[in-house]
């Protein structure tokens, strides 16, 4: 075993940035909801952010997407996400950057937006709702004050080391990191060091206008599988997503798929991994794109117009809480008197060289699983809610509940029970539920209890 060169960091007191009621650590989808429900019901908000702009995966890593906004009910595709979700959605909407729904594999809705619009909705709506936000700080540890307790978030700024106090704190961070500073036990990947597979997106500018209308996505994958035959090629994964936007000549490609050399999937929190990954995405961008280039006619004078601030993340810690949405919950459709919204993606495995869907029945099912407010709540830490893809679920449940729309429910949620316990002077899993669900009705959320 190789000894671990260390060095020693002399002690330093470090500026306190500010003193808040509720503390959000990461602005996707999940952080934002969580800020803006914690803003609006009067608590003072800070959100931190690593990048210059909110979005999460969905723009920092070039989504372009939301998925889960919808369900599959009994043969009919509704919007079951609404809230404060349906408030992004109108302010990108009036900035002309949301696209109609599409169906997917003929069973559910995806909506394309596009990632400029998003940025600027998501702006306003935290300054709308009262929220402080802070760019490009990046978490980097805490200071407890017990044991169970979080005293102190400690973030790396432009300005430098700065703590920030909090009386709750919201982990967003897709990651899980402020849950597993503070010791919340967490898990990696699927218990036996393997995640789902991360993906660089892209998107590709100047395509034939009467693409979309051509449906040209569809022979693409048997192009694919065509060139592997009769040449050997070999592609990253075998199902391309490959969509148009709002505006018909720029199209989004998800068609990557990015491991380490022994074939293992990119850890989006090993530093060296996420290095190489960055490379060998890239890579794959270019190998891909050529092949599109010479094979679809739509994409013959087509050029890539963007590639995204980081490889696509889909899995990292996922934290041990109260309870962990698993896969059958997903499929079997579960209720649970605690819910505090619904999902409605299917299980979607990002496995080795492919992607694996699983449905509930379809149609014969109302096509959603409630999402319990136990699996906001980490163990062993009782000033913090832990949303997004790094919330408490199964390797297999994440695969269905890591998606914006699951996210947009969990934040909303978080963040009303923030304010909530902050009035209080509670702890997080004292949260009175049937008030926060009230609550959450009262502000549009749709808790999926009528079916």
């Amino acid at each position: 075993m190789s000894t671990i060169e260390t060095v020693a960091e002399p002690a330093r007191r470090t500026e306190l940035y500010g003193t808040f009621d509720v503390v959000v650590l990461g602005g996707g989808p999940a952080g934002i909801a969580a800020a803006v429900a914690a803003g609006r019901a009067g608590a003072a908000t800070l959100l931190i952010e690593r990048y210059g702009f909110l979005g999460g995966m969905g723009t920092a890593a070039g989504v372009t997407n939301f998925c889960g906004l919808h369900a599959n009910r009994f043969g009919q595709i509704d919007q079951v996400v609404h809230g404060i979700a349906d408030d992004l959605l109108n302010g990108i909407a009036r900035l002309d950057g949301l696209k109609e729904p599409h169906t997917v594999f003929g069973k559910i809705q995806a909506q394309a937006y596009d990632t400029a619009a998003y940025k600027l909705a998501a702006d306003q709506l935290l300054l709308d709702a009262g929220v402080k936000i802070l760019f490009h700080s990046l978490g980097a540890g805490v200071l407890m004050s017990t044991e169970r307790q979080i005293d102190t978030l400690f973030i790396e700024t432009k300005s430098g080391r700065r703590g920030v106090r909090g009386r709750i704190f919201i982990d967003g961070s897709g990651d899980g990191d402020l849950a597993a500073w503070a010791g919340a036990p967490y898990e990696l990947g699927d218990g036996a060091g393997s995640m789902m597979f991360p993906s660089t997106m892209f998107r590709i500018n100047d395509v034939d206008r009467d693409a979309e209308a051509a449906r040209a996505w569809e022979p693409i994958a048997g192009m694919m599988q065509a060139a592997t035959r009769d040449t050997g090629r070999q592609f990253p994964r075998q199902t391309p997503i490959i969509r148009p936007q709002k505006h018909g000549i720029e199209w989004r490609a998800n068609i990557t798929q990015v491991g380490n050399k022994d074939g293992s999937a990119v850890d989006g929190t090993d530093a060296d991994q996420l290095t190489n990954g960055e490379i060998e995405g890239r890579r794959q961008v270019r190998d891909t794109f050529e092949f599109l280039r010479q094979n679809v006619p739509a994409f013959a004078n087509a050029y890539i117009v963007d590639l995204p601030p980081q490889l696509g993340i889909r899995e990292t810690r996922r934290i041990v809480g109260e309870y962990q949405l698993s896969e059958d919950d997903v499929l079997q459709c579960a209720s649970f008197t605690d819910t505090i919204g619904v999902n409605g993606w299917p299980i979607e495995d990002h496995v080795a060289g492919d992607i694996i869907f699983r449905w509930p029945d379809i149609p014969g099912s109302r096509g959603f699983n409630h999402l319990p407010f136990r699996m906001l709540l980490p163990k062993q830490v009782d000033n913090l809610f832990v949303v997004g893809r790094c919330a408490s679920m199964t390797h297999r449940g994440q695969s269905a509940a890591r998606v914006s729309g699951a996210c947009f429910v969990m934040g909303e949620a978080a963040g009303t029970a923030a304010a909530m316990v902050v009035q209080s002077n509670g702890v997080c899993r004292d949260t009175d539920v049937s008030t926060l669900q009230a609550t959450l009705a009262r502000n549009g959320v749709y808790l999926g209890t009528d079916m």
